[in-house]
């Protein structure tokens, strides 16, 4: 079986064809074909609440192209989801029926919890020891989705309005921050040793410029170290001398902010990066659907 996760965000658009192989009584996969498109929705999105014509005509192309790819590739199955920045555009019901009548995409814009269970559906938790606390914490450009875990059980999750785009853009609010503080306060202060799962873009950078090995966590004081030598560099030093993508140069220091607050606020010490993220999720619900 082969199937497609087509994840709109605010800061990019990612296409992932996996293949499937079905065992005895689960199902795993293998990641064939990757593809990332920055097109940053969110900028229209946060300021103006309108995704512009230019930013919708992008995004209906690249959807025909994804389309495109779909079908060559003999997918089997497919599903596409919009998250924060169509969820805060008033025209991205509008754009979600232009993209089924250009692009022959049908795509759901998800709201924030239904977000967080699917980030949440390979139940990385599982993989790693299912008999500790874990806070999941998803960060995007849009939003960030917090999903706590006891004995691999899910017991809260929420979504709230902070994400790198919105911070670039001064559009996060003190009022969520707080809110966010207070879930985080009020369903952890009665665990003890929360370890944190981070997926998302930032943190597997992140990962990758730690240089730990695979499998092992990410400490909060090398997170701290990464974050204050990132920002010593200029927005030119980070693309020109790290070698960092001119749209994740940007967005990877408030990125950094959101999960070292949340690890703050939350006391976690170490957090384990699984290299995956929402398209990974929508893979795992097709398994699910199609089991």
């Amino acid at each position: 079986m082969r199937y497609a996760a087509i994840d709109i965000g605010s800061n990019a658009v990612r296409l992932l064809i996996a293949d499937v192989t079905k065992h005895s009584t689960t199902a795993s996969f293998k990641k064939n074909t990757l593809i990332r498109v920055p097109l940053r929705l969110g900028d229209d999105a946060f300021q103006k609440q309108l995704i512009s014509p230019k930013k919708a005509d992008e995004l209906v192309k690249t959807m025909s192209a994804f389309k495109n790819l779909i079908d060559v590739y003999k997918v089997d199955d497919y599903m596409a989801c919009a998250t924060s920045a169509m969820r805060e555009a008033t025209n991205g019901q509008e754009i979600v029926k232009r993209i089924k009548k250009e692009a022959g995409i049908t795509l759901e814009i998800v709201h924030g919890e239904r977000e967080a269970n699917i980030i949440y559906a390979s139940h990385i938790e599982q993989d790693i020891d299912n008999t500790k606390n874990y806070l999941y914490i998803d960060v995007g450009g849009g939003s960030t989705e917090l999903s706590l875990f006891s004995s691999g059980s899910l017991f809260a999750s929420q979504s709230f309005n902070i994400g790198t785009i919105r911070m670039l853009d001064n559009q996060d609010k003190d009022e969520t921050w707080n809110e966010m503080k207070q879930f985080i306060l009020d369903h952890t202060r009665k665990l003890k040793n929360v370890s944190g799962i981070g997926t998302g873009g930032n943190i597997n950078k992140l990962y990758k410029l730690s240089d730990e090995k695979e499998g092992s966590p990410l400490s909060l004081s090398k997170l701290k170290a990464l974050y204050n030598n990132l920002n010593s560099y200029s927005l030119k030093d980070r693309i020109n001398i790290l070698g960092l993508n001119p749209d994740r140069a940007d967005v990877i220091i408030p990125a950094c902010e959101i999960y070292l607050t949340v690890m703050k606020w939350a006391d976690i010490k170490n957090i384990y990066v699984p290299s995956v993220g929402m398209v990974d999720g929508i893979i795992q619900t097709l398994i699910e659907k199609n089991a």
